[in-house]
């Protein structure tokens, strides 16, 4: 017999008879009428659980992890506020069902219906996936990727503090709200909650505002793989910065009252709390799970035996808010209930094709308000005697710190944040006085977690804040990755476009810096960043094409909420000459104010029509100086800059291409590591383009020393390469 089956007969014959598991009397706080209607919602929960089994046999529903013995949260919703932006755990039902309480109008269980069937109709996914979520109650959806929630909740929190100071135009949060996240033990080890955990204790350690209240749900298993006996609280009792609570989340009284204490105390302090809560897993982890393979029957049936309802009914008896029969009935009436409701949610449209599933890829645009550009006052007080060096050429890193200036006074919402982008300045100089200019709370400087660094940016946009964090090296996002993929570009893919994270990821990259680093600073891999749905990828090759981009970069960030990484080549930053030495010939003046690169366009450098160099970044560069050598030897080639690699500007390359004899492909990425040429030929071919060549690094890391630029294209390859298509 199916272990819920038996936790459900366990239920019914238990509860008449009075046969109830030990426990502490009744808390004092829960109301009567509180108590009876946090147990509807766990009995709700609890009914769902088995309807989505049932309707996983029956091949109507796709989904069963459930939040069998998590119960408990139910108390913890009845703690909070609608205002408490909640980042929940996957087993966490209860908690929405008991917080739609909360908000008049609610239809908790036929929408987790609607879910568990993958309907169309579904008001928080739209049939995409099964997650918790609403936008009524304030509940972002989560996907069940291990812990990656934890950094953005640590990010909503410090949001909350600083739109206090710095109200920004789209804000969501009220003043006086925390934010709540919500996992399982298991999870509170995984590298990406550990580094939350440590930024929420090292920012609360410093005295910044963070209302963050941590819950741990502590079943003691993750899948098969058992909790040390106490690991928990022996890991966060004494964190520093970081106020530890327990309670036991099968005594709902307890529970209620214990997460209450540290919400006030979590509002009233601006500090992070840590909630460590108790609770069973019932049914195994999953419909397929069968717990009695790799647990003894008697510690399973030990835990059935502990049944949170159990513990819910013989409380609410003791404390008079509910006889024992009633909340049978209750028990009896919402399982009829939810499979009334069930055969109805089974009948609703799904996602039948591409169009729909994609729908929700690409977020809504939203009104902003309009602007005019910085004022000139404001300029004047900002650059100070750097405003009369803007009619001399200079060199990248130069253009986009003024392109950051005058984005930062147009906009009072954007925030940087990233390790050394205050004080000094950023690595190679691109930040600099940018933290004078505009305080440490829009200039934050963090600690070294690129995770972390994500994390505060994708919380901040959930208050209205237009985020633009910095990873210092293309080589570090691979620590962090999953909070573009897993988080931020499915957020309006989970939420039917209802949340979105809007940001500007500045990350300095690419190779052929001389003799430094090696591959952790020379990094020539984008195929990640090119492999995620929904994300933007621009690429600059010049200082004025970096600050009309960088614009633009903002624009779809803030107006279309946009997700998009603003890839910044290292080597372009300083240069100075192009075809010889102090020439100057890779300097450029500042773009007047209002100047954008739009999104899809490329550029084009040249009209020759024996050969058309399709390239990027650093390819733009080094290929520039290849069209020169290849005019001096009567060859006449122009240099497309593809500037946009995700989405691929096909339409506008074709039109560039057209009246070339031969197409040479320049790729600085490695020739099978999913670099951008690889869909670039794929996208010239089938466009029926004739005479198509390829150059790309080969697959190779980058060495340290003279042999910098060995693996990758150069000047003289490129030269090679055309002669040997035009031949």
């Amino acid at each position: 017999m199916p272990r819920s089956q038996i936790v459900h007969d366990n239920f019914l014959r238990r509860v008449p008879v009075g046969d109830f598991p030990a426990g502490r009397s009744p808390a004092p706080g829960l109301t009567a009428a509180a108590a009876v209607a946090v147990y509807r919602a766990q009995v709700a929960s609890r009914a769902l659980d088995l309807q989505a089994r049932a309707m996983q046999k029956a091949g109507q529903g796709f989904y069963t992890i459930g939040s069998s013995g998590h119960e408990g949260m139910a108390a913890v919703a009845a703690a909070l506020r609608v205002e408490d932006m909640a980042f929940l755990h996957y087993r966490d039902a209860a908690f929405q069902i008991a917080r739609a309480d909360q908000v008049p109008g609610q239809t908790p269980i036929w929408d987790m219906l609607l879910s568990f069937a993958s309907s169309s109709e579904d008001p928080i996914s739209g049939g995409r996936h099964k997650v918790l979520g609403s936008k009524a109650l304030n509940i972002p959806p989560q996907t069940s990727t291990i812990a990656s929630h934890l950094p953005k909740a640590v990010g909503a929190a410090y949001a909350l503090g600083l739109a206090r100071r710095r109200p920004p135009e789209h804000r969501s949060m009220a003043d006086d709200a925390i934010v709540v996240c919500s996992f399982g033990d298991a999870s509170a080890n995984h590298s990406t909650a550990q580094g939350a955990f440590n930024t929420a204790g090292w920012t609360a350690y410093q005295h910044i505002p963070l209302p963050l209240l941590f819950v741990c749900e502590d079943n003691g298993i993750g899948i098969s793989t058992k909790t040390p006996k106490g690991w928990i609280e022996a890991g966060f009792r004494a964190r520093p910065g970081v106020k530890y609570f327990k309670a036991d989340g099968l005594d709902m009284y307890e529970t209620f009252a214990v997460a209450k204490e540290a919400a006030d105390w979590v509002r009233k302090r601006r500090k992070p709390a840590f909630l460590h809560l108790r609770t069973v897993r019932l049914y195994g982890h999953a419909g397929a799970d069968l717990p009695t393979t790799y647990m003894p029957r008697e510690e399973v049936e030990a835990e059935e035996a502990n049944d949170p309802l159990l513990h819910s009914v013989r409380l609410m008896a003791e404390a008079g808010a509910m006889a024992p029969q009633e909340a049978l009935q209750i028990y009896l009436d919402t399982r009829e209930r939810v499979a009334r409701v069930a055969a109805e949610a089974v009948t609703r449209p799904r996602l039948n094709d591409a169009k729909g599933v994609m729908a929700a890829l690409i977020p809504p645009a939203r009104p902003c308000r309009p602007t005019n550009g910085p004022a000139e006052e404001a300029r004047a007080a900002a650059f100070g005697a750097e405003l009369r060096q803007m009619a001399e050429p200079q060199i990248m890193s130069k253009l986009i710190n003024w392109a950051l200036t005058d984005l930062m006074l147009e906009h009072g919402e954007i925030v940087m944040m990233g390790e050394d982008v205050g004080r000094k300045g950023g690595v190679y100089g691109v930040t600099q006085k940018l933290q004078a200019r505009f305080g440490p709370d829009r200039m934050i400087d963090t600690l070294l977690d690129e995770q972390s660094i994500l994390g505060l940016g994708i919380g901040l946009a959930h208050n209205g804040f237009l985020p633009m964090p910095e990873i210092q090296f293309l080589a570090y996002l691979h620590n962090a990755e999953d909070q573009l993929r897993g988080e931020a570009a499915t957020l309006p893919f989970f939420s039917n476009g209802q949340y979105t994270n809007p940001m500007v990821l500045r990350i300095a990259g690419l190779g052929y810096q001389k003799g430094f680093g090696g591959h952790f600073h020379n990094d020539n891999s984008v195929g990640v960043l090119r492999d995620i749905p929904g994300l933007i990828l621009a690429v600059p090759s010049d200082g004025a094409e970096a600050v009309r981009m960088l614009r633009e970069c903002v624009r779809l960030a803030r107006e279309e909420q946009r997700l998009v990484v603003f890839l910044e080549p290292i080597a372009l930053y300083p240069m100075r000459d192009l075809l010889a030495d102090k020439d100057g010939g890779w300097m450029r003046t500042y773009p007047a104010l209002g100047e954008r690169t739009e999104l899809g366009t490329v550029g084009v450098h040249g009209d020759g029509t024996d050969l058309a160099i399709v390239t990027f970044g650093n390819g733009v560069y080094l290929s520039r100086q290849a069209q020169a050598d290849l005019a001096a030897e009567g060859v006449s080639a122009r240099v497309i800059d593809l500037r946009w690699l995700t989405p691929l500007p096909e339409a506008a390359m074709l039109e560039a291409v057209k009246g070339c004899a031969r197409v040479l492909v320049v790729d600085e990425c490695r020739r099978t590591g999913g670099g951008p040429s690889e869909a670039v030929v794929s996208a010239l071919t089938l466009a029926g383009v004739t005479g198509v060549a390829r150059l790309a690094a080969e697959d190779s890391f980058i060495a340290t020393g003279p042999a910098y630029a060995a693996t990758m294209p150069s000047r003289e390859q490129i030269v090679a390469a055309a002669k040997a298509a035009l031949a």
